[in-house]
């Protein structure tokens, strides 16, 4: 790997079994305008030659770094990633996917000038075999605040945000400040999970419906699988995310309360005081 210790974005890709398509994935990547970035591939275990492939291409971008691990789940991959990182900002690439040539300079520039910003998220295709590519919505673009953006995280199929990793950039130092890592007991939704811990805890979202990102719908992706240990996941990601919310805004209305009882208490003070004294 050659370090540059001015490069401002990791792009993190978790891989498993990807021989198929990670070819096409890095090839794209070789096509971004911006190479001012360094690429964090995180094997997951492979047993086919998706780590040979990774391997081959190495040489070919400015920062590259290869970690091969024991299978353990794409949460587990994406927690090393996590404490890998050594650039201000990151975000997640899935091996089957591909990218816009102006994708790592979108986030790149859009942090620059929206630094008070905490996140900022792209648009995307949903991309399959044989389909041309379909933008997800319309454009649209603005700062949204903190509940703005969960909503959008929770919203409709249409939503330009999601709760997706790939479409969004992320802050390296909050989230080791806020020690967020991704839940690695859920099969599915970990992500989504992960994006509502975040924004919870942070200020502020830019956001683009422009697609830059490609969604690769693969009938036999994890996604698609229908199973009882998905379905308990989906459940538990759901109970999770609500706590989430639900604890902060606790914690929101707890941090207001010592200031409300002490002007109540001045209040009946001077009100008494009134009483004694006419």
């Amino acid at each position: 790997m050659r370090a540059n210790t001015d490069l401002k974005l990791t792009v993190i890709m978790t891989v498993y079994n990807q021989e198929k398509y990670l070819a096409r994935a890095l090839d794209y990547l070789l096509e971004q305008k911006n190479q001012q970035f360094k690429l964090l591939v995180i094997d997951d275990g492979s047993t086919d030659s998706t780590a040979e492939i990774a391997a081959s291409y190495q040489d070919r971008f400015q920062a590259f770094d290869l970690v091969s691990k024991a299978n353990e789940g794409v949460a587990a991959a994406r927690n090393l990633g996590l404490e890998m990182v050594d650039t201000p900002y990151f975000i997640f690439h899935d091996g089957d996917d591909w990218v816009e040539p102006d994708y790592t300079d979108y986030f790149i520039k859009a942090f620059d000038r929206h630094p008070d910003d905490d996140m900022v998220t792209c648009g995307y295709y949903v991309d399959q075999a044989g389909k041309p590519s379909v933008p997800i919505t319309k454009p649209v673009e603005g700062e949204l605040t903190r509940f703005e953006a969960v909503l959008k995280v929770l919203g409709s199929a249409h939503s330009p945000v999601k709760g997706y990793t790939w479409n969004k950039c992320y802050k390296t130092q909050l989230v080791r400040c806020l020690h967020l890592r991704f839940n690695e007991d859920l099969d599915l939704m970990e992500d989504q999970v992960f994006n509502i811990d975040y924004l919870m805890q942070t200020e502020g979202c830019y956001y683009s419906s422009v697609p830059l990102y490609h969604y690769w719908q693969r009938t036999d992706s994890a996604v698609h699988t229908v199973s009882w240990d998905h379905f308990w996941s989906i459940v538990g990601a759901n109970i999770s995310i609500y706590k989430s919310i639900f604890s902060h805004l606790r914690q929101k209305a707890l941090s207001k309360r010592p200031q409300t009882q002490e002007y109540q208490g001045s209040y009946v003070r001077e009100r008494i005081k009134d009483d004694h004294q006419s």
